[in-house]
């Protein structure tokens, strides 16, 4: 059976994560799609002629007819945040960018599972659930996805282990209210806090691990990374490709993500990452864990912080 993605927008995000797809065999079948024709065409291009060393996959630049029957559609198009400039500021221009894509792509994709990845990302999911009229489980956020990974690396490094035995999360805003609820994190599945003293080897001694300076590392990395190379866009392509394979699986995967809120954690009427369920058919679940009062105080202030974005907005 064919696992048909369509990519809107051919910048470095977009082009990379078909590039990522392309290389581990995720799809079959990808069609780029941007206002720029040429640099779609060369991109697709670009990756074609290499993939006579990957698994089959066909890659091509086309309009938005060519999406159909496309099982999973990924929003990268906007203009891209610049150096000094938060997520948010970018929302009202990209979201009318959305807008305008909207209609064209449901047209032809009304069954696909929509990612949407171009920021600020919680805005813009929240405008496509509003706006599109598509059921809520076919619009996913790609979120604090990225947060979340960049989280896992840290404490990773800092106690030197595999990163997947750190179970680890952040939640909220993909910005700069994000806040990890550390009363979940583990270490093969041993308390964050308690893990170095679990150890036997008495050489490993490290310093206690600081929370609120791991979480300033998460918020700043990306600024950090557009101040040193303009953009950032292998780590979120990596992000966006587990989404797409885990909706491509046979079995429902929890991770970060941005959907709409209906009165979880007593949050309405807005998109946000928390723990969901993520399969063949989108969002399957939202998974509520336990917060303590202090970390559903953060998720109340992300939530405040990105309506009071929205009310500023037009749809």
């Amino acid at each position: 059976m064919g696992k048909k993605v369509t990519i809107i927008g051919a910048g470095s995000v977009g082009s990379t994560i078909a590039y990522t797809m392309a290389v581990n065999g995720i799809a079959t079948e990808i069609v780029m799609i941007d206002i720029n024709e040429a640099k779609a065409m060369g991109e697709a291009l670009d990756i074609r002629q290499g993939v006579p060393f990957c698994p089959p996959v066909s890659i091509y630049a086309g309009g938005y007819q060519d999406a159909q029957d496309s099982d999973i559609v990924i929003l990268t198009s906007g203009i891209a945040r610049k150096p000094g400039q938060t997520r948010l500021e970018l929302a009202q221009v990209n979201v009318d960018i959305t807008k305008s894509i909207i209609p064209q792509i449901v047209k032809h994709a009304p069954n696909a599972v929509y990612i949407i990845v171009a920021n600020p990302v919680d805005i813009l999911t929240y405008v496509f659930t509003k706006v599109s009229g598509l059921p809520e489980k076919q619009v996913i956020g790609s979120g604090t996805i990225l947060d979340t990974a960049r989280l896992r690396a840290r404490i990773a490094e800092y106690y030197n282990i595999n990163q997947q035995n750190v179970h680890a999360y952040v939640f909220g805003e993909h910005g700069d209210t994000s806040f990890v609820p550390w009363s979940m994190a583990t270490v093969s599945n041993i308390a964050i806090d308690k893990y170095a003293q679990s150890l036997t080897n008495t050489d490993f001694v490290e310093p206690k691990l600081v929370h609120s300076e791991v979480e300033t590392f998460i918020r700043k990395s990306g600024g950090k990374i557009i101040e040193r190379k303009g953009a950032t866009f292998y780590a979120v392509a990596v992000s966006v490709c587990h989404i797409c394979k885990c909706v491509f699986s046979g079995a429902d995967t929890a991770m970060t993500v941005s959907s709409m809120m209906h009165g979880e954690y007593g949050i309405d009427d807005v998109c946000l990452s928390t723990l969901s369920l993520v399969g063949p058919d989108g969002l399957a679940s939202k998974v509520i864990a336990p917060l303590t009062e202090e970390e559903t105080a953060l998720l109340h202030k992300s939530a405040d912080s990105l309506k009071a974005v929205i009310a500023g907005i037009k749809l």
